[in-house]
């Protein structure tokens, strides 16, 4: 799996405030970072643009140094309005669910519950530099496809080879590839730690029957012993 984005203190200029985490929801294993990331690869991109704020949806992959990778449209203004270098932030989601005062056992004994909303997710900041050469757009392309057709067709999986070669090249010609390099990363697990143990075990409990068993299964390991 590769390395999550590096975070830290910030070695750059930036701007804004960072997501709200928080001490008992900050995630702060690489590994689950990491896992997030390639969980749910589809981030969105926003920046801060003379025209106002700007959100972008792209699959992005972690290379072996953490940094993003990417591809975007040639006629995506997006690297026509963020500056080359410009700090950008990407927003990875993971798993999430709604959570009901009802899976409480001890609601009915003090009725002091409120619903509210567990989930995973990780902020990367960090410069983006747009590429606009033939190389950079293979490898973001060949790296993203080569992991996703890999995970879906296995030994059947699409090559960028398999398409006639002037068509490829065609398609390349229509794209901007693009690395964020990470400066600042926070995580955030919001997966009922505050909760009383009896708790935190009957949420994974209604989760899974729920058809959350993806989450249930991410809580799990996480539930106090007992």
């Amino acid at each position: 799996m590769p390395k999550a984005p590096r975070g830290g203190m910030i070695t750059g200029a930036h701007t804004g405030r960072p997501m709200y985490i928080p001490p008992h929801f900050q995630e702060i294993s690489p590994d689950e970072i990491a896992r997030v990331l390639d969980a749910a690869p589809l981030a969105c991109v926003v920046a801060q643009t003379e025209s106002g704020l700007l959100a972008n949806h792209l699959p992005l992959l972690a290379g072996p140094d953490g940094t993003l990778l990417g591809h975007v449209a040639l006629a995506n203004d997006m690297h026509r309005l963020i500056r080359d270098g410009q700090e950008v932030l990407a927003i990875f989601r993971g798993e999430d669910a709604y959570v009901s005062p009802n899976y409480y056992p001890s609601k009915p004994e003090h009725q002091r519950h409120v619903p509210t909303w567990n989930y995973q997710a990780v902020h990367v900041h960090g410069p983006i530099r747009f590429q606009h050469d033939l190389r950079s757009k293979r490898a973001a392309v060949g790296l993203l496809t080569r992991l996703h057709e890999r995970r879906l067709n296995g030994d059947r999986a699409w090559r960028m080879a398999d398409a006639p070669a002037d068509y490829m090249q065609q398609m390349l010609d229509t794209i901007v590839a693009f690395r964020i390099e990470p400066q600042r990363t926070l995580a955030k697990s919001k997966l009922s730690q505050n909760r009383e143990p009896r708790d935190q075990r009957a949420v994974v409990k209604a989760l899974a029957a729920d058809g959350h068993a993806a989450l249930a299964a991410i809580m799990e390991p996480r539930l106090p012993e007992g």
